[in-house]
This record gives C-alpha cells, structure tokens and sequence, in this order.
C-alpha cells in the first residue's frame, strides 16, 4: 500500500480533504486477467483497447433506395433506368454511367456512385426510377467517419458497460483484459448484533449493515468475503481480522469507530497496524476510520443505518473503485430546485434523503420526512441523496445537488 500522511483528527474535516486524503492511501494495483467479452460486463479495462479497422469498414447506405452518381442526374431531377441490386454482405460491381442500382441499409456502395436517395421519394416504372433532385453525397455513410483504424476505442480504468462491449465486439476483440476483481472482506462490529433468521433478546438487533455494504460491493464488481459478525473479544478479533488481512485486498467494516466508543475493533486494528480515527464534516456519518491491518488497507464505516449507507456511496466507494483500477467513474449530481424550506443552517454538510419528483415547473427535489440516522425506511423510500453545504439555509425553489442513486450503486 502506498503511504500517506492521514492523521486522527479531533477537528471536523471536509469531505473533500478526507477523499483527497484517502486517495493518496491505494494498495498496489490489481493484476489483470483476459477475460470472455460476455463475461466482461461491470469490469475494468485493463489496458486502452484501439480499433482494428475502420468504422465503417467502406462508404455504404444510409437509406433502403436508389444509388446513384448525383452528376448524372439533371438539376431538377429525372429518370435513370435500374442495373442491379446490393444488399448488405453483398459485393457491389462498378456502377454503370447513367444508371441507378436498387440499394439497401448497410450495404456497400457501388464504385462510381455517390449518393442514394431514400425509395419513398422514388417512383419505379419499367425497370426505370424517377428520381427527385438531391444533395451530392446524401444519405451515404463515408469510410472512417466514425473510427479509423488504430483510434481507442475504450480507454484503460474503464467499468464496462453494454454500449463498451458492444463497440468492442463490433472490432471482433473475443476476449479482452481486465482488472481482478477486488477482494473485500466485510465484517461487522456490535454486541447487539444477529444473524438474519436468528432469534433476538432483548438489547438485541439484526445486522443489516453488513447486508447493506454486502449488496453496495456486489453492484460495484467486487468480490466480498464475508467475515460475519465479530466477537466480543480482543483476542479473537484480532486473530479473525488478521485472517482476513490475508485473504482480501481490503478490509471493511461497519461499526465501533466513534471516538470513545469501547470496541475490541480499534483495539485489534492499532495491535495489527494502524488507526486514524476521523470526525467527518457531514452529516449523516460524521465517525469514520482508515487504517491497515497486517499492510491490508481497512476502512471503518459508523455504525447508524443511514450513515453506514452515506460513508459507504460518498467516501468508501470512490476509494474502492479506484483500488479496483477504476479511473472513469465520476457521478455528477443534478441542480434541482429545492421542494421545501431549510431555514436553519447546520455546520456539517447534509445528505438528505430525497426524491426528485414533477412539479408544475419541471421538477424538484423533495425530502422524506423522517432524517434521523437510524431510519433505513426513509433510504428505501428516497431516490437519491440531496446535499445542502455547511452554514446554508434554504427557501423553496433555490437550487440542491441531488446525487441519484442511479449513479451511486452501481
């Protein structure tokens, strides 16, 4: 892992600075693997892929119609008899002066001709087509105008998306090489805290965090090992966090990070490493800390619901993605007008949950009722994050970044 100069903070840091900060942080880059172009969906480009022939390969048809030479067509147009027919995967002979060749979408165009006019506007009679007069070059897509041989095609750090597999396949690349996947161990950290499926006591609650991040790391491409719960003891979670060390590119965990919070997991990470704990400006998810285990890289994420789900799309997951090889990603919020009034201004930044709904204007950015960093409900309900800065107060109309989820779980 490179080294950085992270350092506890007992003051509130930007998220910004954090981000800056733990980007400095990143393990060794991941080795690569050739991979099935089916199999290569939400992967990471390895190397630039450049194109292996033009794109189109030759001048051919926009249109099912006529082509034809334009200069052999008066001004205002008129009839040229039909020689032939070229549809696509076809060979196309040299066209013969003062003629026209029936043509389809895709096919080749003939030698000698520079131009296809679209058949609705044609009339056929006898073996001749009248034809309307026409823009020289219309509706004929020209060698090269897309790529040319040796142009990049996808770019290295790529996640690959269908629309990237698809211009690959389209160059007759079979396998391609990406990045490994990722492997992050996840585990989570609380007395309280049981199995789905189990029963619980009293004081006693279901882990859903490690559900929540299990499912985050699925979507981003990530291979997870699940470390489950953590004892209560600090031998024993020493001794399962170095197992882990061992086996993941990175450790995650949820839980037992707030400053002063008696927890066997700070105590086992510092025995095995390093610790930085930090006091996040933000809001939910002002506990967060980073450190290494065993030279694995850890990122400790709070232990509230909704602030394990805001940690882990704001700050966890550019750092993951970028250890993943990632170098494209870059969601970018709306600009909406706020739905509702924020009078009173708050030192941290905020991450409400929110909607972007129609109104009589356009749209708008509306809030769940319910903020509170324990309400997962409101997470389900909303559609996206809405972020208001530090010290700002709000009337209805004025303008919020809303960070769709759309953009963040995947």
């Amino acid at each position: 892992m490179s080294q950085c100069d992270c350092t506890t903070s007992q003051h509130l840091l930007p998220l910004e600075v954090a981000l800056a900060q733990l980007l400095e942080c990143m393990p060794d880059p991941l080795v690569s693997e050739p991979v099935e172009l089916h199999q290569a969906l939400g992967r990471v480009l390895a190397m630039d892929q450049h194109a292996l022939l033009d794109v189109p390969a030759w001048d051919n048809s926009a249109m099912d119609g006529y082509a034809l030479r334009a200069g052999d067509l008066p001004a205002a147009g008129g009839w040229l008899p039909v020689l032939g027919r070229v549809a696509a995967g076809d060979q196309a002979d040299l066209l013969a002066p003062q003629t026209a060749v029936r043509i389809f979408t895709g096919a080749p165009l003939p030698p000698g001709a520079d131009s296809v006019v679209p058949q609705e506007q044609c009339r056929v009679e006898g073996g001749q087509v009248l034809l309307p007069a026409l823009t020289p070059g219309q509706h004929v897509r020209r060698q090269a105008e897309e790529l040319r041989c040796g142009d990049l095609l996808v770019p290295k750090g790529q996640r690959l998306r269908a629309q990237d597999i698809g211009l690959l396949a389209s160059h007759g690349l079979a396998r391609i090489p990406v990045y490994r996947r990722l492997r992050v161990a996840l585990v989570s950290s609380g007395d309280e805290l049981r199995e789905p499926g189990q029963p619980v006591a009293g004081g006693q609650i279901y882990d859903a965090n490690r559900y929540t991040l299990l499912s985050l790391l699925q979507g981003w491409g990530m291979e997870v090992i699940d470390g489950g719960c953590l004892a209560d003891d600090l031998a024993l979670t020493r001794n399962r966090l170095a197992e882990l060390a061992g086996q993941a590119d990175v450790l995650l965990s949820s839980g037992g990070v707030s400053v002063g919070e008696e927890d066997h997991l700070k105590l086992a990470v510092q025995d095995l490493g390093s610790l930085q704990l930090w006091r996040l400006a933000i809001q939910p998810g002002k506990p967060l800390a980073f450190g290494e285990v065993a030279g694995t890289p850890w990122i400790g994420l709070p232990g509230n619901p909704v602030a394990v789900l805001v940690t882990a799309l704001m700050v966890a997951r550019p750092w993951l993605l970028k250890a993943q090889g990632c170098l494209t990603d870059d969601p970018m919020p709306y600009l909406l007008p706020a739905g509702f009034d924020w009078p009173k201004a708050r030192p941290r930044r905020q991450f409400l949950r929110g909607r972007r709904e129609s109104c009589a204007t356009g749209q708008q950015a509306v809030l769940h009722e319910n903020q509170g960093s324990a309400m997962l409900s409101a997470a389900c309900w909303a559609t996206g994050l809405v972020e208001i800065e530090p010290e700002r107060t709000l009337k209805q109309g004025d303008l919020v970044r809303y960070w769709p989820f759309e953009q963040l779980l995947v």
